[in-house]
């Protein structure tokens, strides 16, 4: 499905639809037509598949091929399923396992970034992290002796490689997870699937932010501001990526809560405490796994400790964004960035009087109905708002596979200007962040139409229709009062959309 978000700042919904503002590639560089494929719980979050090929069929045996490396390394590398290679193996204690190279390889790369990062990065960090889980089930700091006991089981040696005879020893009990990088590491497998396909002339695999460019294409990727975590925000970077990895890790989409305090679920396996120093780390890497690594390590690591051990890997750039919204770039950072776009906002004129209260914003959290907690394809999504003449005034969000099936957004496809601008579409850029729940989504209204011009203030109505492929259809409607009081509204969840919030607040 390609996905669509609209953050209008002048430009017309047409010249964005049409990539004007994206800096989508023309030209040479287009080799074949793109397809997307939209995919929500794999591996824990949302899949974004792009083919570029001469024809759709070819495409498909593309898709198939990288959903199907996906599957085959998700049964070797899981922490969370019981039945994988990984989870077999951890049972076992001191006896060599003859496993997978796949296993072996990612075995062998955690032992080197554990040393490489001065034991910031650890597999075993697991130790710690469900120490703190259990601690906010039971609505409770963790006791220091508690995180002692976790620290110093993440400080002993946790299992032995032999290359040679392709067998790995598990040495103890501690916990271990591979989340830290396996993520990335498969996101690369399955763009190398994908693009081996014949015909095939370039992949874009993108699995909850971290995502791989490989083949004949550069990617137009913009980097999430994590202090603005809706889906249309502006990002803080864009970037052109070709042939290389990118991987954002941050503390701003999972942690827990206690005593009405976030902690992040990236913790420092040297100390036992989450970190919230760095709140977001994007890096640009040849390889996947180590932009995965890196995005993980640098979060943790002071940022001159980061700038350091960038410089020891060849090929990275990275963007940290600390604590306090201040932004740290590798000395080559700015080479990736789209010529031309600024990354910071202009401010905005002063409003005339009786307009929207730039002050206050419409915030929309959606959840995407699960089927089974099985992978499954995305329904055709759209977001807009409408004025009390039912005109429609600003589109928020739009995500489709193919415009052929357009049609099937009934009451949101009957605009002449959206229809026709969308079925002119050119395909959009990607997007990394800190990885999501699958299927839910953030979106805000700055009270802006699609010219980017303040609405009056007043009433309108929200629309969130949903629809698949001559299947399911749904549709949300709320009218709301956008004139200065606050109001938050829980519309009744539904056959493709499970729930949705419309709140209208200050911003923070």
């Amino acid at each position: 499905m390609k996905k669509i978000l609209f953050t209008f700042t002048g430009a017309g919904l047409l010249a964005f639809l049409l990539g004007s503002s994206t800096g989508a590639s023309t030209g040479p560089d287009r080799a074949g037509r793109p397809f997307t494929y939209n995919y929500e719980n794999v591996l824990g979050t949302s899949l974004e598949l792009k083919v570029f090929a001469g024809a759709e069929a070819v495409a498909d045996k593309a898709e198939e091929a990288a959903l199907a490396e996906i599957d085959r390394e998700a049964k070797i590398l899981s922490a969370w399923d019981s039945t994988s290679e990984f989870s077999r193996w951890s049972g076992s204690v001191d006896r060599p396992e003859r496993v997978s190279p796949e296993l072996l390889e990612v075995l062998g790369l955690f032992d080197q970034w554990r040393e490489r990062s001065g034991g910031a990065l650890d597999a075993s960090a697991e130790a710690v992290t469900r120490v703190w889980k259990k601690a906010a089930a039971e609505r409770r700091m963790p006791s220091a002796g508690e995180l002692a006991a976790a620290v110093a089981a993440v400080k002993g040696r946790h299992w032995e490689l032999d290359t040679a005879k392709g067998t790995a020893t598990h040495l103890d009990r501690t916990p271990l997870a591979l989340n830290s990088f396996a993520k990335s590491y498969i996101v690369g497998r399955a763009a190398d699937a994908a693009l081996a396909a014949e015909g095939v002339t370039a992949a874009v695999v993108n699995i909850g932010g971290d995502l791989v460019v490989r083949g004949n294409w550069t990617e137009p990727v913009s980097v999430a501001d994590p202090k603005a975590d809706e889906e249309n925000a502006e990002p803080i970077a864009r970037l052109r990526i070709r042939n290389a990895a990118v991987a954002t890790s941050g503390n701003y989409r999972r942690g827990v809560e206690i005593d009405g305090r976030h902690y992040s679920h990236i913790v420092d396996p040297r100390t036992g405490q989450p970190v919230d120093h760095v709140i977001s780390a994007t890096v640009v890497a040849p390889n996947a796994s180590d932009a995965g690594a890196l995005a993980t390590t640098m979060c943790v690591l002071q940022p001159e400790e980061s700038q350091r051990l960038a410089e020891r890997t060849p090929g990275v750039e990275y963007l940290l964004v600390a604590s306090d919204g201040k932004r740290i770039a590798s000395s080559g950072w700015k080479r990736l960035q789209t010529p031309g776009i600024a990354v910071s906002p202009v401010p905005a004129p002063a409003p005339a009087a009786g307009t929207w209260d730039p002050a206050y914003e419409l915030n929309i959290d959606l959840e995407l109905a699960r089927i089974q907690d099985m992978r499954a394809r995305r329904p055709y999504v759209a977001v807009w708002v409408e004025d009390a003449d039912k005109h429609p005034v600003r589109t928020l969000a739009l995500w489709y596979q193919r415009p052929r099936w357009l049609p099937e957004l009934r009451a949101w496809y009957r605009g002449d200007r959206q229809r026709a601008a969308a079925e002119g579409a050119e395909i959009t850029g990607s997007v990394s962040s800190a990885t999501r729940p699958p299927g839910k989504y953030k979106l805000k209204w700055d009270g802006k139409d699609n010219k980017g011009n303040l609405v009056k203030a007043g009433k309108y109505t929200v629309f969130i229709e949903a629809a698949r492929e001559h299947g399911t259809y749904q549709i949300m409607k709320q009218e709301m009062d956008f004139s200065g009081t606050p109001q938050e509204i829980q519309l009744p969840g539904g056959t493709e959309i499970a729930s949705a919030t419309l709140a209208y607040r200050k911003t923070n």
